[in-house]
């Protein structure tokens, strides 16, 4: 299988435009266009990772976080990093990260991680704006439902937990073909008159080529008249931070016992007890600070992440609780999500989650 095809089924899922500004995710060393046997699944990549890699003759490893964030200015082997790009290009193996693409969908890792706590009625905690487009088109009234179902397929029409969201209007279009022109309907040089639907339609920025390639592909005309408006609202499914519910509300300590248990952590580092039942629970997968207002607005009784400050935890001000179960531990799961979303695609090509525990942070 084409190392292209491996991507194109990960960034359906979690498309490279919903990453962080600041980060690298994507196909970091190795070519798309090359035939492999095996992918090995990692959260970081390590010289152990590599190593178990070229052991189980992995020609791929897709790690969850980069191994490259910044420009390198020397290969010399003086850091991890460099030492892996080396030992990598000469081993021909691949490196592809999937990172902040995959903590910004519902679905991702703190969709995961919230599978793993047992959490219902799931939204993002912190949406993003300014990646939705509406698409308005005008088709005959016969063509009109090919042109809208076509739009639907390519990704097109979904607001929330709801698809095939369209709006619909009939109407009368004019046009006039010159000499030039091959008309679907009319004449040339005379005015004609059509009726037309109206349709509207919403997507995501980055589905647009799709969209209208699907439009281009249905549409009966030969000059396709339609607009494209950028919207302001914000995308429902996408964004950092997940806010649920448990089924059953739960004591603090025995929560963070619940915590301990599934995540395998030695120790929580938390803000005060309030002496309150845990029901509404925010999560951000790695360092996810800049969400404790966010979670404090959501009227979460907890915050679930990693990497917080020292006066961080001052943010809380006796509204939530702040649980910081570790970095590593938060996104231990990636793993096994990364392998799940592949798996349903390619159920017959060989995949394996490495079995090295890469957590840089010991306790004594």
């Amino acid at each position: 299988m084409k190392i292209k095809e491996i991507i194109k089924h990960i960034e359906e899922f979690a498309p490279l435009s919903l990453q962080e500004s600041y980060d690298n995710a994507g196909l970091i060393i190795g070519n798309a266009d090359r035939n492999i046997n095996q992918a090995l699944i990692c959260l970081d990549i390590t010289e152990d990772t590599l190593n178990e890699a070229i052991k189980n003759n992995c020609e791929l490893i897709i790690s969850h976080h980069p191994i490259i964030f910044k420009g390198l200015k020397t290969i010399t082997g003086s850091s991890l990093a460099e030492r892996v790009v080396i030992e990598v290009i000469k081993s021909n193996i691949a490196i592809y990260a999937v990172h902040t693409n995959l903590d910004n969908v519902l679905e991702g890792v703190n969709g995961k991680i919230s599978e793993k706590l047992g959490l219902t009625k799931l939204r993002v905690l912190q949406n993003r704006k300014e990646l939705l487009r509406k698409l308005v088109t005008f088709c005959p009234l016969e063509q009109a439902s090919k042109v809208r179902e076509a739009l639907f397929k390519a990704g097109a029409g979904s607001i929330g937990n709801y698809d095939s969201c369209s709006f619909n209007t009939e109407g009368k279009g004019t046009f006039r073909a010159n000499k030039n022109a091959k008309p679907f309907v009319g004449e040339k040089n005379i005015l004609h008159s059509e009726k037309e639907e109206r349709i509207e339609t919403i997507y995501p920025a980055y589905k647009e080529s799709a969209v209208l390639k699907n439009l281009f592909l249905t549409h009966p005309y030969e000059e396709v008249a339609y607009d494209i408006y950028p919207l302001e609202n914000v995308f429902s499914n996408v964004g950092s931070g997940i806010f649920g519910e448990l089924d059953e509300e739960m004591a603090e300590k025995d929560f963070l016992e619940k915590l301990k248990n599934i995540f395998k952590t030695e120790s929580i580092r938390h803000t005060a007890f309030l002496n309150k039942k845990i029901k509404k629970v925010a999560i951000c997968g790695g360092s996810g600070s800049f969400l404790i207002h966010s979670a404090k607005l959501s009227g979460a009784d907890i915050f679930i992440s990693a990497d917080i400050k020292y006066h961080d935890f001052f943010e809380a001000d006796g509204n939530m609780l702040i649980a910081d179960i570790g970095h590593y531990e938060s996104e231990q799961f990636t793993k096994e999500l990364i392998y799940d979303i592949l798996i349903k695609k390619i159920p017959t090509f060989a995949l394996r989650i490495s079995e090295m525990e890469t957590n840089p942070v010991k306790y004594f």
